[in-house]
């Protein structure tokens, strides 16, 4: 495959050569140049890798369906009760609500995800069974990740840890946890529960964390203990961890420095308040960050579109970016550090100038998108899209609207 005229990273117009899915070559564009396969018309638009959602809940989602008011009550647990309340009544079953979704997704723009799947007392494994049909459905469009995820907790109801045992011989590859003390009250048996499952499944661990400031210091220090004790560094993830950089300067210092050394990834979903730990410092020490879009216009929130040119513009709005090169740093953060997250990833970023995924021998999951530059393309978030994965076109033009009938 030819990729004709297009902008890698927002630079000169180029040619991209693809073989086996892979890049084999980048020269300069040549309007005259010959080529006997495949050719995708650029047009002078920005190629970028493909987005990786590491953070989204297609369990929960209903996009397509009629807009609902929010009616869930405050906190993770009263969330948590609303969703388990409502669920059943959607006009569309859990796979086809995912994988609608998850179509969207790859439209706009996404290609890789890690996905969570609820498993409790009350869904069992309904809700990952019918991510795991999304993932099916989608297959050669998109990479998915299913994470086992005990959204009421592992304590709280009897069966839950077997139920996850389940998940994860059939098809779930995360093992997840959530605020190990708010919410079962003893992070120890918690996080006990969380690594044997994964020491059983040889599968990585991707923890949920909502709890406040030393609260919150407290659990990742019980969590980093266990990485050190199984030496399963590279292999945990700290999604959410809003509060971790409210604490003292000296315990950010600490943390960052830790997540380092023992290879710790975070996942973050862009949160309008918070107190996270500093992007352009994790990225200084060489720490992997993914970006999510967590629940999309569920029973939990109102917000979400299956678009991460959204969320990529959030994550720069909410850490107040204004420079150009720290707005593409959140592209960069959207994309190939979100791949850096996903099993077999790539190299992680370590500069706020980097820019990788485009070079011979980057794999090929690409999305050409109209802009001026990488900054415009991120403001404007333009409908002219072609989205490659593995070296194939898998959608291409707008995306598509959210029928208000949708279900009716």
């Amino acid at each position: 495959m030819l990729i004709r005229d297009v902008r890698p990273w927002g630079g000169e117009p180029s040619d991209l050569t693809v073989e086996d899915g892979v890049i084999t070559a980048v020269a300069p564009h040549d309007p005259a140049r010959t080529h006997h396969g495949d050719t995708v018309a650029g047009r002078g638009r920005l190629v970028l890798p493909s987005f990786s959602d590491v953070h989204c809940h297609l369990d929960s989602t209903r996009m397509g369906l009629p807009f609902r008011p929010h009616t869930g009550a405050p906190g993770v647990w009263g969330m948590m009760l609303n969703d388990r309340a409502h669920w059943r009544e959607d006009e569309w079953s859990v796979a086809e609500r995912a994988t609608y979704t998850l179509g969207r997704m790859i439209e706009c723009g996404t290609t890789r995800v890690r996905s969570y799947a609820q498993i409790d007392a009350d869904c069992g494994l309904e809700r990952f069974e019918g991510v795991l049909a999304a993932k099916e459905a989608h297959a050669g469009r998109c990479e998915v990740e299913i994470m086992a995820f005990p959204q009421a907790g592992l304590l709280r109801e009897k069966g839950v840890p077997e139920l996850m045992d389940r998940a994860l011989s059939s098809g779930a590859a995360v093992v997840g946890g959530i605020d190990p003390c708010t919410l079962d009250r003893d992070p120890v048996r918690h996080l006990d529960i969380v690594f044997e499952l994964a020491e059983r499944h040889r599968a990585p661990v991707d923890i949920h964390l909502h709890e406040p400031g030393a609260l919150g210091v407290f659990s990742v220090d019980l969590i980093l203990e266990r990485v050190r004790a199984l030496d399963m560094a590279g292999q945990v993830t700290l999604s959410h961890a809003y509060d971790l950089g409210s604490v003292d300067e000296t315990t950010t210092r600490r943390l960052i420095e830790e997540f380092a050394e023992l290879d710790i990834a975070m996942a973050t979903v862009a949160p309008a308040r918070h107190h996270a730990l500093p992007l352009t410092g994790l990225t200084a020490a060489g720490v992997r960050v993914g970006l999510g879009e967590d629940g999309q216009r569920d029973f939990w929130s109102p917000y979400g579109n299956g678009d991460m040119l959204d969320r990529t513009w959030q994550l720069a709005f909410t850490n107040g970016y204004r420079a150009d090169e720290l707005i593409e740093h959140c592209v960069a953060v959207a994309t190939m550090g979100g791949a850096s997250i996903l099993r077999n990833g790539p190299a992680r970023l370590t500069s706020t100038t980097d820019r990788p995924g485009l070079t011979p021998g980057a794999r090929a999951d690409l999305l050409l998108v109209a802009g001026e530059t990488v900054t415009s393309a991120v403001m404007d978030r333009g409908n002219d899209r072609t989205v490659l994965h593995r070296g194939h076109v898998v959608a291409d033009g707008p995306g598509p609207e959210i029928p208000s009938h949708a279900g009716a």
